[in-house]
């Protein structure tokens, strides 16, 4: 079984206890229901990163609409913790994602790391300690992999690539490949720009291509065909969606069938 079946199998555990602990307390109904109607999936998720994870309006709010236009919907409640320009040390030292962790009771916790701005021995170590919290917490933890950018041009993209696969494969985490899945889109579709002007936060392309590849990532399912289109600075269209959650889709299963 594949890290993000065993992911998957795992959150819809825990929404069948918490739905069936749910309905011990709620009043009878009087009418019976209706058998047709299938509940809603629920999940919490917390996102620790910085502005990549943040910028256009922010991962938690594209995530939350983009899984509730979903057919049955899936219920996310999201949050973060972020800090522009930080590192996960950063995040580590100096912020409330630990306490953030243990006190939240969530189902995955996703840290985007921003490697050109530390090195891979740092993200090294604050990715093992991190994923030694979540775990410790009974969430599960999913490593974001952010992009190159020209400012910081020390590592390639590739480099950055093979720093994921090295510690998830040490760590047995999960990735969300969606530096992979920028660059696979640019060279499809030079049209439309992953990178806002400063050519390194994302545009509005870059935020919806990564939503949908962490969407791919953490369910294992196709985000091919979802409604949801973010309306933010003239927005995407249905076509560019549609190209958009293709790539993420054959970003994800192509990366999860290489590890």
């Amino acid at each position: 079984m594949s890290g993000s079946t065993q992911l998957f199998t795992t959150l819809l555990a825990l929404v069948l206890v918490t739905s069936a602990c749910t309905s011990i307390s709620t009043p009878e109904p009087t009418s019976p229901p209706d058998p047709t109607v299938i509940p809603s999936p629920q999940y919490k998720i917390l996102y620790i990163g910085n502005s990549f994870t943040f910028w256009r309006e922010g991962l938690v709010y594209h995530t939350e609409q983009l899984a509730g236009s979903a057919d049955p919907s899936l219920i996310i409640e999201a949050d973060s913790v972020v800090r522009g320009g930080a590192s996960l040390e950063t995040m580590w030292e100096w912020t409330k994602a630990r306490e953030t962790i243990g006190e939240g009771d969530f189902d995955v916790v996703v840290l985007q790391e921003d490697i050109p701005e530390t090195n891979v021995d740092s993200f090294y170590e604050y990715a093992r300690k991190f994923v030694a919290e979540i775990k410790e917490a009974g969430a599960e933890p999913v490593l974001f992999m952010a992009w190159s950018y020209e400012r910081l041009g020390w590592i390639t993209m590739e480099e950055i690539a093979q720093a994921h696969r090295d510690i998830a494969i040490e760590l047995g985490v999960d990735v969300a490949p969606v530096g992979l899945a920028w660059h696979r889109a640019m060279e499809e579709r030079p049209d439309l720009d992953m990178y806002d002007s400063d050519r390194e936060h994302p545009s509005i392309y870059g935020t919806y291509l990564a939503v949908n590849v962490v969407y791919a990532t953490l369910f294992g399912k196709s985000p091919i065909g979802l409604a949801y289109l973010p309306s933010e600075r003239g927005g995407v269209t249905e076509e560019e969606a549609a190209f958009l959650q293709r790539i993420a889709w054959e970003t994800v299963q192509e990366y999860q069938e290489a590890q």
